[in-house]
């Protein structure tokens, strides 16, 4: 428990540990997770330390496993997660891992490459058995001809060119033929057309199917093309531009026949290439299948071993080279079972000498370690997020646990919709296991279900408040009736008038109170909004400065712990003693106004009737000003006997621990600064000998500023000044911050209560089975509006809102947040950290 409200007493340790044990006595502290090593190589490079060796060869494993996983990935192969946590593998298992993974990397790289072989080589036959397929349909348009290019020439020459060859012989056409990018094809044919100067003839078809990339991959479209031309010259071109858009040519037959035989012997090698690529990924699939059912476990044991070898990398060696020493920080209450790890781990490794762990003495100040659990993580971690504590200073996390939800609920305070949150929180809490085991990287529902429980209590708490202020969806529960005598009215009489002003002096009111919470009838009132808005002010100032007392409170035990006596006499009591003399007066005076004024119309009681109830606000402004109130003649000034003298001597105390506050620290650490100097120079001049003595007996006072030169005493009274300021300016503006409480509350009470009359209000003026239907409808949109708006925007708005309330206002009276975490060298915190980076 000490923990929990104090961070865990800490301890520097040195460890001892033989050679051939440091590894196995590593890994018992990795399992253990309960301490942190600091480097002592801080100048050594990390290539030249002891283990680098060793990590690089972790490093290439946890490569081969990552490549391994990606191919795992690629065929949809489910990975076996059976949840265990195997031990750190001994360093001479490394060997067979090694072995492993390389076979298996090297066998499924071999399959791979024979795969992508024989896709290549499938994908040149399948492109050309489209080239023989569409080519034909080209060369079928033109076989009434004697020469089946005789169409070609015509179109590539004139008439009277013709007629010339037509002397001289018949013209022979070259032409290539094949496959390019689909999207490519306007490009290449205007290419074409500009470097030959239209002195060639370009024909295509699209291929239906798409085609896979072996390189990649990918489903990608291509066009059969045929390209006739004349001549060397345009060959040479032509294959050219060809190239350049990367075009795949293929050998193309100008006989039929030759065009037929080629296609016969084409679509035998497809098959052939079918029945050897399904052989080929079948087995890729049983390795892969193998490899993932071990995959997870190995990836463990590497990460395991990669963090034994990275923390020796941290300890130096002995003279001798067969010891390892570490420096340590311990939790005290754990430092028995540290020592049971030790030994678990020298027994492992055979060892037959024991490790040593000593403790050491050291100024440095301790990491801050608070022990938590999965119902108070989510709270810790609200407070660390401002700012992680100062060694065994207080830990405002478990006072937080009730304070945060009750703040939140005061601003959210509605019974059904804080029923919405508290029935999620629940669902999240009930599904824990489930939901945890599925490691989403999905960053906003990780922050929802790590907050499981403080959603759970936000939702709780906004029931009760909801309660007490009587609001379901903007509308009150009649469970009590009501203590007003419009609770008597009929409902025609409630539907023709569209609010009831409720004055509880003109005997409306039964004068005894409603059982718990607000009367449902200030539903009706017109003058609910006034009512309700001085019930929640002044309710969020009394609230506001309970928690600040208690904050102030807090830091007597702070002081307390670190034996600061003149903190407490010079910071805490003038503190205290401001506070409560000005504001918690203002608190004392709202009750004292409760209790003394009430609703009359008897003239023998007037000064006791709300016309004659001083405000608040103006009475303690005027005692700040040192004015008189002034009040009707009918009325009394005051609220009870001596107030006015009593307000002015607790002003005049207030304003004592201003410079109280201000000049008593410095004032008195620099009468024992010259009390010491002066002692040390009588010393000096009798020649005391016993001068050492002096210096241990001025160390608590250095303590507190005595060791300070005189600059550092001029830095004290600049700080003090300071601290003071912040305190007594922060004191009016934290006050006025908690109102907060009201005006949100107050906003989202009227925004619930328009939604309910701008929207479902809309749907219940319908009558017969169409207005059923138009019910459900605008219900649906209504139930929408509620859960983004009133429940998430809204809640996130009240949360942020608390949040500042416990940072600023109520951690800031006790709270520096100036340490380090505790960061154990811990196997379960480095896993998840890494199953986290590899999912993201």
């Amino acid at each position: 428990m000490a923990s929990l409200f104090r961070s865990a007493e800490m301890t520097l340790c040195q460890l001892f540990l033989q050679s051939e044990a440091a590894y196995a006595c590593v890994s018992e502290l990795g399992e253990l997770g309960l301490v942190q090593f600091r480097d002592l190589n801080p100048d050594v490079n990390v290539f030249q330390r002891k283990f680098v060796n060793e990590v690089r060869r972790c490093d290439e494993m946890e490569r081969k496993l990552r490549y391994l996983e990606k191919e795992i990935k690629k065929d949809g192969i489910p990975m076996l997660d059976t949840g265990e946590n195997p031990e750190a593998p001994q360093p001479r298992e490394m060997i067979d891992l090694e072995a492993t993974f390389e076979k298996l990397e090297n066998e499924l790289r071999e399959v791979n490459q024979n795969a992508e072989a024989l896709k290549r080589n499938f994908l040149e036959l399948t492109e050309l058995k489209q080239i023989l397929r569409k080519t034909q349909v080209f060369f079928d348009e033109h076989e009434g001809g004697a020469n089946p290019t005789e169409s070609m020439t015509r179109a590539l020459i004139s008439d009277d060119s013709i007629a010339r060859q037509s002397t001289l012989g018949p013209v022979q056409l070259g032409f290539v033929a094949g496959v390019i990018l689909r999207e490519r094809i306007p490009a290449f044919e205007r290419m074409l057309w500009r470097a030959c100067r239209g002195n060639v003839f370009l024909r295509q078809a699209e291929i239906e199917t798409p085609l896979e990339d072996p390189s990649t991959g990918d489903q990608v479209y291509k066009s059969v093309f045929i390209i006739f031309f004349q001549g060397d010259q345009l060959k040479t071109r032509v294959k050219k531009i060809c190239e350049g858009f990367r075009a795949t040519l293929y050998p193309c037959p100008e006989a039929p026949g030759d065009r037929r035989e080629m296609a016969m012997g084409v679509m035998t090698r497809i098959e052939d290439l079918n029945t050897v690529l399904g052989q080929t990924q079948d087995h890729r699939h049983r390795v892969l299948v193998a490899a993932a059912k071990n995959i997870k476990n190995w990836f463990v044991k590497v990460r395991k071993i990669k963090a034994i070898y990275h923390t020796l990398n941290l300890f130096n060696l002995d003279v001798t080279q067969k010891c390892l020493i570490a420096e340590c920080w311990v939790p005290v209450l754990d430092f028995e079972n540290i020592q049971l790890a030790l030994r678990r781990g020298t027994e492992r490794s055979g060892s037959s000498v024991p490790p040593i762990l000593n403790r050491m003495e050291t100024m440095e100040d301790p990491p801050t370690y608070n022990h938590t659990n999965k119902f108070t993580t989510g709270f810790q971690t609200l407070i660390d997020a401002y700012g992680i504590a100062s060694y065994r200073e207080m830990n405002p996390a478990p006072y937080t646990i009730i304070t945060f939800p009750f703040l939140f609920a005061v601003m959210f305070g509605d019974l059904g919709h804080g029923l919405l949150m508290a029935i999620f929180g629940a669902w999240m809490v009930l599904k824990e296991k489930p939901l945890a085991a599925k490691k989403s990287d999905n960053e906003i529902w990780n922050i929802f279900f790590g907050g499981r429980y403080i959603v759970l209590l936000m939702g709780l708490f906004s029931m009760y408040t909801g309660f007490i202020y009587n609001d379901v969806f903007s509308k009150s529960l009649n469970i009590f009736g009501s203590n007003w005598v419009v609770n008597n009215l009929t409902a025609d009489y409630v539907l023709k008038v569209d609010d009831v002003m409720l004055d509880p002096a003109e005997g409306d009111y039964l004068h005894h109170p409603y059982p718990i919470g607000l009367d449902p009838v200030w539903q009706l009132a017109k003058n609910k909004i006034i009512f309700q808005n001085s019930f929640k002010m002044k309710i969020s100032i009394i609230l506001g400065i309970i928690h600040m007392l208690f904050g102030v409170s807090m830091s007597l035990f702070n002081f307390t712990y670190f034996k600061n006596k003149l903190s407490i006499f010079c910071e805490f009591i003038p503190q205290v003693i401001f506070l409560v003399f000005l504001f918690f007066y203002m608190v004392l005076l709202m009750f004292i106004k409760w209790f003394m004024y009430y609703s009359t119309n008897d003239k023998t009681y007037i000064k006791y009737s709300p016309r004659c109830a001083p405000s608040i606000l103006i009475t303690f402004i005027n005692m700040v000003l040192n004015k008189e109130t002034i009040v009707d003649s009918e009325c009394d000034a005051t609220m009870y006997a001596g107030q006015i003298p009593i307000q002015k001597l607790l002003f005049v105390c207030a304003v004592i621990c201003v410079p109280w506050m201000l000049l008593a620290k410095p004032v008195y650490i620099m009468r024992n600064r010259r009390k010491m100097n002066y002692s040390m120079q009588q010393a000096t001049g009798n020649g005391d000998a016993e001068q050492p003595m002096h210096n241990n007996t001025s160390q608590p006072v250095a303590a507190h500023g005595g060791g300070h030169d005189e600059e550092d005493l001029g830095e004290m009274f600049i700080h003090q000044g300071i601290h003071t300021i912040e305190y007594v300016l922060g004191s009016v503006s934290h006050t006025a911050s908690y109102l907060r409480l009201w005006a949100l509350s107050l906003a989202h009470a009227q925004l619930s209560e328009v939604l309910w009359n701008m929207v479902l209000n809309k749907g219940l003026v319908f009558d017969g089975w169409e207005g059923g239907v138009i019910l459900y409808i605008i219900f649906a949109f209504w139930a929408c509006l509620t859960v983004s708006i009133l429940v998430l925007m809204e809640g996130l708005s009240a949360f942020l809102h608390t949040l500042r309330l416990h940072w600023v206002e109520f951690q800031s009276k006790f709270y520096s947040g100036q340490g380090y975490a505790f960061l154990p060298f811990s196997f379960e915190n480095l896993l998840d950290s890494a199953s986290q980076t590899a999912e993201e």
